[in-house]
């Protein structure tokens, strides 16, 4: 194997961090940027000492923070693109900010990838999608977003919708590049707060001895990916030889209704508060699930952990 020299934005946030243990252990030189927004150092701290890893905090709009970043590593092999403000609640309360991070954050890592001639891995997402009626979602699928005038959700969506043309005009233009689509990961470090996302949000409810709160009647539906397999798909989407501009579902395909995964975690924890129903946000989807054959076929990947067991394993390292 090659060793790179590689630089992760958004290095210190769930995903990211995870992905930068796996980058570290494989021997790269690896260096993390992130504005500590939503991410923590507490996240690397397994890698913080290691000799082939350095983070930098910065912001990902900044070009002296880019550049410093590749200065400090000595150069740049691969950029893996996760940097971006995410949580629903945000979507509809700063969407002015998920805008401006996540479109320019785009652009400005193209560009020092272009720069460098260096492979460039965007994190899209199925919100890029919208509203779409199709499923399991597929490449070439409509694209779908209502109007703005009813809800600002989609600022996120349509972001990741915008980074993906711009990702696809730099194929045009030469770069090397591949985007992924993680499928709403999950894992210990995951946030749980207000601004985070539902497993998280309902183990946290579970620990502070309180109610589950379901949007709606929890009848969306969801599919979950445990974090070590969307990371592989991160990995082998950096590693394989494709056509640039290759775009990857990196997702579970074993879908759970909302409701019926707030019984799972009430039946894994045994806990005696039960679930309430709450208003749920303007534009959610009502259904999510992946198509993964792309995935299966050209990056040999596919998902190993059942939801049982991840829910699991989350569950002990929450109480370790």
């Amino acid at each position: 194997m090659t060793i790179q020299r590689i630089l992760v934005t958004g290095g210190a946030g769930f995903i990211g961090s995870s992905l930068c243990e796996k980058l570290v252990e494989q021997g790269h030189q690896v260096i993390a940027l992130d504005s500590l927004f939503r991410g923590s150092e507490q996240n690397l701290a397994s890698i913080i000492s290691a000799p082939n890893f350095r983070m930098i905090v910065g912001d990902v709009r900044d070009v002296i923070d880019l550049d410093d970043c590749v200065e400090s590593i000595g150069g740049l092999d691969l950029v893996y693109h996760l940097a971006a403000v995410n949580g629903t609640k945000w979507f509809h309360e700063a969407a002015h900010s998920v805008i401006d991070v996540n479109i320019n954050g785009t652009l400005r890592t193209l560009e020092l990838a272009m720069a460098h001639d260096a492979r460039y891995i965007f994190a899209s997402s199925p919100e890029a999608f919208g509203e779409s009626k199709t499923q399991p979602l597929s490449d070439g699928d409509p694209m779908v977003f209502t109007d703005p005038a009813a809800h600002q959700r989609h600022s996120y969506g349509a972001s990741k919708y915008l980074g993906e043309i711009a990702c696809q005009h730099a194929a045009r233009e030469g770069l090397d590049v591949r985007i992924v689509r993680p499928f709403n990961a999950y894992g210990p470090r995951l946030c749980g707060d207000e601004y985070g996302q539902v497993i998280a949000m309902f183990f946290q409810k579970v620990l502070s001895q309180q109610p589950i709160q379901v949007h709606g009647d929890g009848s969306q539906t969801r599919s979950f990916t445990w974090i070590d397999d969307v990371v592989n798909g991160f990995i082998a989407a950096g590693e394989i030889e494709v056509s640039t501009g290759s775009t990857f579902n990196i997702g579970s395909i074993e879908e759970i209704s909302i409701l019926d995964l707030a019984s799972k975690i009430i039946s894994l924890t045994d806990h005696g508060e039960g679930v309430s129903h709450t208003q749920g946000y303007k534009g959610d989807s009502l259904r999510r699930l992946p198509d993964t054959s792309s995935s299966k076929q050209m990056l040999r990947w596919q998902a190993t952990v059942t939801l049982n067991q991840g829910l699991r394993k989350m569950w002990d390292d929450l109480n370790s």
